[in-house]
């Protein structure tokens, strides 16, 4: 009884830790700065003149490049090879024993990351740093989606849920009612937790301002040595917070494997699979397709800013630090108020999710006006502090609302795979942003010029996410495990009441009969 009240709390507590403070947030900041120290000055000759207030370049990659570049490309690589990764052991958590334990692999690699930053504080040591960074990215990235995948199942678990099950089950609701109020307990569970991630991290923040006021002498050693410093701390946290999920985490069984299938080739057989699923869930290709736009949108929209800002406040931690409390500070008044209306007004999460993206593209649209002036788009500190005030509370509840748009557009028991490859969709598409931006700035030399692609991208994503149908994609994921019942797992139709439409959904059936009796 107490491992169940416990469970959701420590699901909640886990996302504290797991916040993004140092692989996410940081470690870009210490890795640019040792970039930036370890520079020159493109106006003079190379190798003469250390990097200014202007333009910085380094080698790297096989030719010289600017800063803005290096990261952008960088980011795109460690997208590159999350997409990989999570290929290969993604859709293992929707089987046998292996869930648990992808989820604390991945956490256990982060945390090593963020501590070996305190060997890296040399700018000579620009390249140890730049393999840290896409492997935190790695570990950050891979724990948060397993565990982002673990909420569909918590919110079958709550007992309103549990209780609408039997009432439909009995005749006393309808699909609809049992629909919306699942709805509103996913929804619920996503924002919850967002907002305690956003609450804890002010107070690890709080913390983090009195350790960087000890260690910090305003000069650039001791500054190089807190971002280390800071990556550790956020180990530290998370470590602290982690623990009690990995204690009272219940370790149910994942789905029996498939017939003629190991668990040497489930991987790969399951996410061939999963796409062609969305070839039959066409409400949910539909989803992919947006997610991967808009999400290469704001992964590039969010690096490219950051690295303009790293430049604007010359990589001062204790600045870094203070403009990141007021971001998270709005992002919990944001996913606070996102929430709270759509409570009260019972809004679907596609209507939310519309709002949402709306302001991502006032985001890129406000880049694009510092292409050609220096007054405006964000070129001045206090545009950063403006920035992160607005991205708080506009921008961030995409984190929460999306990822329950997914589970509202995926067949029950298959959330481990669709969220894996929600996963390597969003890697895939994050690591294209950045290789075209990286070509734009190289091409152009200027850094604000990649807002001009982002805003078209994230226009083509909003008008593909406004085609999603919510109510269609429900019955398409019913329809579809009717089917898999019989035609995997060899069930008798009248013993899971199947529709009779959901036989003969499409063509594949026939396919796959076909290869059987070949």
């Amino acid at each position: 009884m107490y491992q169940k009240l416990m469970y959701p709390q420590s699901w909640y507590l886990y996302y504290v830790g797991n916040s993004g403070l140092g692989p996410f947030n940081f470690a870009i900041s210490a890795w640019q700065n040792l970039l930036y120290q370890a520079g020159w000055d493109p106006a003079f000759p190379k190798g003469t003149v250390a990097c200014g207030d202007g333009s910085c370049n380094l080698v790297a990659y096989g030719q010289e490049r600017s800063v803005n570049s290096i990261v952008l490309i960088t980011n795109g690589l460690s997208f590159a090879f999350q997409a990989v990764i999570f290929l290969l052991v993604g859709s293992f958590a929707d089987y046998g024993i292996w869930r648990p334990h992808i989820t604390t692999g991945f956490t256990v690699l982060a945390w090593a990351v963020s501590f070996a930053w305190l060997g890296v504080e040399k700018p000579s040591k620009w390249e140890a740093g730049t393999a840290l960074y896409i492997m935190g990215l790695i570990g950050y990235q891979g724990a948060l989606t397993f565990w982002t995948a673990a909420f569909p199942g918590l919110a079958r678990d709550l007992p309103e849920i549990k209780e609408s099950e039997e009432k439909l089950a009995s005749g006393d609701t309808d699909q609809k009612a049992h629909d919306t109020l699942d709805m509103l307990a996913r929804n619920r569970l996503a924002n919850v937790s967002f907002l305690v991630c956003s609450l804890g991290e002010l107070v690890v923040l709080a913390i983090l301002a009195g350790i960087l006021e000890g260690v910090i002498n305003d000069d650039a050693d001791s500054n190089t040595k807190a971002l280390s410093i800071v990556c550790a701390y956020s180990a530290g946290v998370w470590i602290v917070c982690a623990i009690p999920w990995l204690i009272f985490e219940q370790y149910r069984p994942g789905n029996q494997l498939p017939p003629r299938t190991s668990y040497l080739t489930v991987g790969v057989k399951q996410i061939y699979h999963a796409f062609r699923l969305c070839l039959r869930l066409k409400q949910t290709f539909i989803y992919l397709a947006a997610y991967f736009f808009l999400g290469d949108c704001l992964n590039t929209l969010v690096t490219v800013i950051a690295t303009l800002q790293n430049e604007v406040v010359s990589y001062d931690t204790k600045m870094l630090n203070y403009l990141l409390i007021d971001g998270i500070a709005a992002q919990a008044i944001g996913i606070g108020l996102f929430w709270l209306v759509q409570k009260k007004w019972t809004i679907p999460t596609k209507s939310m999710l519309l709002f949402n993206a709306f302001w991502i593209l006032v985001l890129a649209a406000w880049g694009c006006i510092g292409i050609t002036q220096t007054q405006f788009g964000f070129h001045n500190a206090w545009e950063f502090w403006a920035y992160q005030a607005f991205y708080g509370i506009a921008v961030c509840p995409w984190y929460a609302i999306s990822q329950a748009m997914i589970s509202e557009v995926v067949p029950r028991g298959k959330e481990f795979l669709f969220f894996a490859l929600f996963s390597i969709i969003g890697k895939t598409s994050s690591f294209i942003g950045p290789f075209v931006s990286s070509a734009i700035i190289d091409d152009s030399g200027n850094t604000n010029m990649p807002f001009t692609f982002l805003l078209g991208l994230g226009v083509v994503s909003v008008g593909i996410l406004a085609c999603v149908d919510v109510e269609k994609s429900r019955r398409e994921c019913r329809k579809y495990l009717e089917d898999e019942a019989i035609r995997v797992y060899g069930m008798d139709a009248d013993d899971i009441g199947v529709v009779r439409e959901a036989v003969e959904m499409d063509g594949l059936r026939k396919e796959d009969d076909k290869s059987k009796n070949a």
